[in-house]
């Protein structure tokens, strides 16, 4: 939970009195009980309810009825004015790196995480000196602010620690095999929640991308999505998209839903936006959505063999 004393301190040297809040699918229900505790400090409050991605999706709507949007659970985008970003950390149990330590095969690892986990990650290196082995860290960059910082966007702190093997603090197996398609590296995801320790089979992945290419071969027209979201919106990328084929069509989207695609009637869509749209939600989507990469191969500027994981760098 983020402190709401200090966010109080923030809002009153900031002069606000009208505040925007806004949080991603896993957070939202916590933000009735934060209008409350803002409410009965004074404040005015408008609560966000279209989904939320990251803060490359922030409710610049709601920010504009209000003298501020906080935004929960992710960090600062640059350029961005009158937004407050208020990370939530989630604790969890270290002993998942004294237990991946015998799998390593080397003296170094890259070490990364996701923002929920960054005040771990100085604990987690602590832990593998230790052990004798040297934790490979990044700094941070114009997208991650925070040192080992990925997104399911931007791997970029995986691969610049040069590291044959990588260890990821974090949830789920998204971000891992994501990192291990970046890399090439050994790829450990140590789940601090549950205890867990996988090594993350990309090959199933490409397969299952390589068949959606074979069928996407035999579209009579392709929709080139871009987002009009101001943090995912890719428009050069989709122009020279669009310049591959003469069966290329912009399409502006604000949400990528299932109902949308299915509507528009397309046999194939591109996807500029959100990365992660092509890969979570295939199985949702009516037809083939393939990434930018894949649209490339599938033009033929691009081999199969030089296959790249989606990122917005």
């Amino acid at each position: 939970m983020i402190s709401v004393p200090d966010l109080h301190r923030r809002l009153t040297a900031l002069n606000c009195r009208t505040v925007a809040i806004q949080a991603p699918e896993g957070l939202k229900r916590f933000l009735p009980r934060l209008a409350d505790e803002l409410y009965h400090l004074g404040y005015d409050v408008i609560i966000s309810g279209d989904p939320c991605y990251g803060a490359c999706d922030l409710d610049l709507d709601a920010r504009d009825q209000a003298d501020i949007l906080v935004h929960i659970g992710h960090t600062p985008v640059d350029g961005t004015e009158r937004v407050i970003y208020e990370i939530w950390p989630v604790d969890g149990d270290l002993s998942v790196i004294n237990e991946v330590i015998p799998r390593l095969t080397g003296k170094e690892a890259g070490l990364v995480t996701t923002v929920q986990h960054i005040h771990l990650l100085s604990q987690a290196a602590s832990l593998l000196l230790g052990e004798g082995i040297k934790p490979i860290i990044a700094g941070p960059s114009p997208r991650t602010p925070c040192r080992g910082q990925v997104l399911g966007c931007s791997f970029e702190a995986a691969r610049r620690t040069g590291a044959q093997e990588i260890i990821f603090l974090g949830t789920g197996l998204f971000h891992p095999i994501g990192i291990k398609l970046a890399t090439g590296a050994r790829v450990f995801a140590c789940d601090p929640v549950t205890g867990n320790i996988e090594e993350p089979d990309s090959d199933r992945l490409l397969r299952v991308r390589f068949g959606l290419i074979q069928k996407a071969k035999g579209a009579d027209s392709y929709g080139i999505i871009v987002s009009s979201k101001t943090g995912q919106c890719r428009s050069q990328l989709a122009d020279r998209l669009c310049s591959l084929s003469d069966k290329a069509y912009r399409v502006v989207l604000g949400e990528v839903t299932p109902d949308q695609l299915l509507n528009l009637g397309f046999p194939c869509y591109v996807n500029t936006a959100c990365p992660r749209l092509a890969y979570d939600d295939q199985v949702r989507f009516p037809a083939p959505v393939l990434t930018p990469g894949e649209f490339e191969i599938l033009c033929g500027v691009r081999d199969f063999d030089h296959y790249e994981v989606d990122e917005i760098i």
